[in-house]
């Protein structure tokens, strides 16, 4: 095969791939676009190849319930390891596939024992689902299962136990690993991130991911993201190494030769859609280039003999989402640039007047979005929507009680915000005539969707996504992530609720996007009053509080920096030059009642 390309070339696309691969192993331990920060222990952690030992001889009941509860967590021949801890009859009844629950603090109550019977209660507190496609679902609920057991040749055994498995979160974080696959986004110029949680031994992980891929988004997601590996296009014979070797793909170095069935007929652009699928999808599961792709047996793209990440990397999200405008605050009610040598006062409106309350800068830093204090008696509604240009004027577009923080669409065509806490309104900007015009979105699927999840009123803070395809939510103290869904009427809507850190003790003040998967949190109180979470609801993490004054009043947040406004000033999170634990420092000559301002 290689022999159809100069060799020159095959040299130069196996270095680049090497460098690529090694830019993405030395940048793990920072904050990076696509994945969320984790826990010592948890990250890029290999799946347990060997699996969890057989039952333990002589092992009394309860322990052998603890024992069965980690080996749950292996997956391998219709969990084959959790079989071992059943009777035959239970083994042949137990349906493994009707659910997956992830516990933590497991309780087992004996309930009754005579002579080789017993029966168990199991206590435990339910921390999430996982889906059959290795979606991640939070939860956070009670969860109580009985267990029936009897002795089989001398040994406990289970002999009866509801259908679904159940895994200790230990043995979980063990066993599985997160995945993201990539989907593109309605406007076909981004990938939109999925994530998924996977079991498997890395040289199965390749044909694993590509099989999600070719079925498909999430349900929530499938009406809003475009597949280029969707019927007619299938997978095309074996996957294998570059070279055709059909032995450990994916593991080590070698690369990855994939050949689509159909995909002759693409456009050259839906192509290199394809492209930035597999390649973002596969580099970021840490399968190594290069990556060979073809269509029905011939290249997939003339340009390239070797795909690489750089070839693609115009499609990721970090491409579309650097900010190039730097950091803006509030301060005194007035808009100001943060500078090298100090503030900056933008000319025109935003940064002449002071009664601003919040703002959002468009991603190019075009236009602004700004909540005034209209300075109006009650019952006169007090608070004001103002939109106009960076440097410019600016005019009024709505009006409420409250008005949240806007923010904007990736593209700034529209500034999205909350009034009175029940109505979501785009503040759609034609920037052919200048104009502007308010656009209501329907937000009933919200508070209907799902029976069980219950979604109140009111909405305090909405952040939409960098991909635009989700949005961030702070409802009643509560965080969601929604779906952002076209409307054939040229409307939109938000729809597939989704709680996320769904643990938190405390109220949730603030919130704003990390990356593209993950997000930033404030919440009331003093105890870790900034934490991280997975847009699944998976990873929640506790940022550091060192050198914060509690309440933190507001999160702003982007790939490179994160910022927060405690009770005392602005600061951004700062790595410790002495690799110790990162910090925050404060931004100086802001103030303390200053609020950090990035774009989005």
């Amino acid at each position: 095969m290689r022999a159809w390309y100069p060799m020159s070339h095959r040299r130069s696309a196996l270095g680049a791939a090497a460098i690529a691969a090694l830019l993405m192993l030395t940048g793990c331990a920072s904050l990076p676009e696509s994945s969320a920060p984790q826990a010592l222990g948890t990250i890029n952690r290999e799946p347990t190849n060997d699996g969890p030992p057989p039952p333990i001889a002589g092992r009394d009941p309860d322990l052998l319930l603890r024992d069965f509860l980690q080996a749950t967590a292996d997956p391998t021949n219709r969990h084959l390891a959790a079989r071992q801890y059943m009777t035959p009859s239970a083994s042949a009844q137990w349906d493994d596939t009707a659910s997956t629950t992830i516990v933590e603090k497991t309780d087992t109550l004996r309930e009754s024992r005579v002579g080789d019977k017993a029966t168990y209660v199991i206590r435990t507190h339910k921390v999430g689902e996982l889906a059959p496609d290795g979606a991640y679902r939070a939860n956070d609920l009670p969860l109580e299962n009985k267990i029936e057991m009897s002795k089989v040749d001398g040994e406990w055994r289970i002999d009866q136990v509801p259908d679904g498995v159940i895994m200790d979160h230990s043995a979980f974080a063990k066993s599985y690993r997160r995945y993201v696959l990539y989907f593109i986004d309605p406007s076909g110029t981004t990938v939109v991130p999925d994530l998924r949680w996977i079991s498997v031994a890395k040289n199965q992980l390749t044909q694993r991911l590509m099989t999600l891929l070719t079925e498909g988004s999430q349900p929530a997601l499938a009406t809003v993201v475009r597949n280029e590996l969707a019927p007619p296009v299938t997978l095309r014979g074996p996957i294998t190494k570059a070279g055709s070797d059909p032995g450990e793909v994916g593991v080590g170095l070698g690369g990855v030769r994939i050949d689509f069935a159909g995909a002759t007929n693409l456009s050259p652009r839906d192509r290199e859609l394809l492209a930035g699928q597999v390649v973002l999808t596969l580099a970021g599961a840490d399968i190594l280039g290069p990556y060979m792709l073809f269509a029905d047996g011939k290249p997939l793209d003339d340009r390239f003999a070797d795909w690489s990440v750089a070839d693609v990397d115009h499609l990721s999200v970090a491409a579309h989402t650097k900010n190039r405008i730097g950091l803006h605050a509030l301060r005194n009610g007035s808009l100001v640039q943060v500078t090298a040598d100090g503030m900056v006062t933008p000319p025109g409106y935003f940064g002449a007047v002071n009664n601003l309350q919040s703002v959002g800068l468009s991603p190019d830093g075009q236009l602004v979005a700004a909540v005034a204090d209209a300075g109006r008696p009650p019952p006169e509604p007090p608070r004001t929507l103002m939109v106009g240009s960076y440097g410019g004027n600016a005019f009024p577009v709505a009006e409420g009680t409250t008005i949240s923080r806007p923010s904007w669409n990736a593209d700034g065509s529209a500034a999205w915000v909350v009034i009175d806490g029940e109505r979501v309104i785009r503040a759609v900007n034609d920037r052919t005539t200048g104009t502007v015009s308010v656009q209501d979105v329907d937000i009933s699927a919200l508070t209907s969707a799902i029976p069980s999840l219950t979604f109140r009123l009111p909405i305090t803070e909405l952040r939409v996504s960098r991909t635009g395809v989700r949005a961030a939510l702070i409802a009643d103290g509560k965080v969601y992530v929604a779906v952002i869904v076209p409307q054939p009427n040229g409307k939109y809507a938000l729809t597939s609720p989704l709680p996320l850190a769904v643990g938190l003790s405390t109220a949730a003040v603030s919130v704003d996007w990390l990356g593209a998967d993950t997000l930033l949190i404030a919440r009331a109180g003093d105890v870790d009053p900034v934490s991280s979470v997975s847009v699944d609801g998976s990873q929640p993490l506790p940022q550091t509080s060192q050198n914060l004054t509690p309440p933190v009043r507001l999160v702003s947040a982007s790939p490179e920096h994160q910022y927060v406004a405690d009770l005392r000033a602005v600061l951004e999170l700062t790595s410790n030059p002495g690799g110790g634990e990162p910090y925050w420092r404060e931004v100086p000559g802001l103030g303390a009642n200053a609020i950090p301002v990035l774009p989005g």
